[in-house]
């Protein structure tokens, strides 16, 4: 399974969605193909803007730091926002919105705690791997997290978690995620 796949499989068929940092919409097209779900993108970039609309893929550009106040509350069956935490500066207020904006969020983001990271650390240096693929002086990550740390954070929160896992190599992983996977993954709606 890829990671696409898993993350797609956490979308009802036919869902209004809201994808926040989508990128080039590869994910989203699958979505509205694969699914029958309709949406948009939110994406600041360029490049990546221009990639979304030669997919077909409705695409706004915006800067997620403002915020969604362009978006009336439940206006989404789900909100995405997959690799896109560790770039902002507020990200209790963001998954505020998210939870604001959707019924159900699904939230993504490499996860420090993973077994290679701790190696890394262990030996003095900060970690590059695939999810963090950048050196410490030139990443565009504000901050990073864990697995565990973002489970303190939706309780703080009060946002109840629907499901969670580990990602790593696009398969699933239920055993142990703050240690054996890369990627965090976690369903959350409003508590």
């Amino acid at each position: 399974m890829s990671t696409l796949h898993a993350i797609a499989d956490l979308v009802p068929f036919g869902a209004r969605v809201l994808d926040l940092g989508c990128g080039t919409g590869e994910l989203l097209e699958h979505l509205i193909r694969h699914k029958g779900c309709t949406g948009y993108g939110i994406e600041l970039d360029d490049a990546n803007v221009l990639a979304c609309a030669r997919r077909g893929v409705n695409v706004i550009q915006l800067n997620l730091e403002e915020g969604l106040s362009i978006f009336a509350d439940q206006s989404f069956d789900v909100v995405l926002q997959l690799e896109t935490l560790q770039h902002l500066r507020n990200t209790e207020a963001m998954l505020h919105e998210t939870v604001r904006v959707g019924r159900t969020g699904i939230v993504s983001f490499p996860n420090f705690a993973h077994w290679p990271n701790r190696l890394q650390v262990l030996a003095g240096r900060m970690p590059v791997t695939r999810t963090l693929p950048y050196e410490w002086y030139d990443t565009p990550n504000i901050r990073v997290g864990t697995f565990a740390d973002f489970e303190i954070l939706a309780r703080k929160n009060q946002l109840r978690l629907l499901d969670s896992f580990g990602l790593q190599d696009g398969r699933v992983v239920r055993w142990q995620p703050n240690l054996m996977a890369s990627m965090a993954v976690f369903k959350l709606e409003r508590g």
